[in-house]
């Protein structure tokens, strides 16, 4: 998929933010819908549906984690990307995004250089969609890489896309184990800088879902799957 295909949804309560950050990224060939707060995030997502959306956590009316919430909740966004665009650094705001639904977190400031980087590598995904059906059953899992879904039985598990997409990754190779430095490769990106607790997060919400003994640690190297 082409760059001028690619919609962006850009939610800040700050002026400046949405005309610098929307400048460089209309300037990098996306198209580029922007908002104010959290209410106007759920409004344009669902009339826009974009690939990608850029989250405020601090915004007047809904904040960015509420908003988070109630775009993960419809069924017709749950291939769309969230990122939420911060100046907070600690731990809690970046743990409460990835449990609203986030996929990943930018820290604000940040130059524009980077902030492509990273807007490019959220969005690589979308360069295989017309990829052929991947359909694997692992142990009592059944995941569908091509329409981001996961059944444990019958039961369908509700996962956002970083969630999946490291479910997808470990359960490639059940019984390998991937090196942390491996799962951000793949799974992030080596070009975009995440914190250290981010594989942590994700795991333990994977465990939550699908059963704690699936997921094993081994320490000072990284996760495994097992059936």
């Amino acid at each position: 998929m082409k760059k001028k295909d690619l919609k962006i949804l850009l939610v800040d309560d700050e002026p400046d933010i949405l005309e610098i950050v929307g400048y460089n990224l209309s300037n990098e060939g996306y198209q580029v819908i922007t908002g104010t707060n959290g209410l106007e995030a759920v409004k344009l997502a669902k009339k826009h549906q974009p690939h990608l959306i850029i989250l405020d956590v601090m915004m007047p009316e809904m904040d960015g984690i509420e908003a988070c919430e109630v775009i993960r909740s419809n069924k017709d966004l749950e291939q769309t990307i969230i990122t939420f665009f911060t100046a907070r650094g600690e731990d809690y705001s970046q743990v409460a995004g990835f449990d609203a639904g986030a996929d990943d977190y930018i820290t604000k400031p940040i130059k524009p250089k980077v902030l492509l980087s990273k807007v490019k590598a959220l969005l690589r995904r979308f360069k295989n969609e017309e990829a052929p059906s991947q359909i694997t059953k692992v142990g009592k899992l059944i995941i569908n890489r091509e329409e981001y879904k996961v059944f444990k039985g019958k039961e369908e598990l509700s996962l956002p896309r970083k969630e999946f997409e490291l479910l997808s990754l470990l359960t490639s190779k059940p019984g390998k184990v991937f090196t942390r430095e491996d799962i951000l490769d793949k799974v992030w990106g080596l070009e975009v800088v995440v914190g250290g607790r981010t594989i942590d997060v994700h795991i333990r919400k994977l465990r939550e879902k699908i059963g704690d003994e699936s997921f094993k640690t081994v320490k000072g190297v990284g996760y495994k799957f097992v059936i």
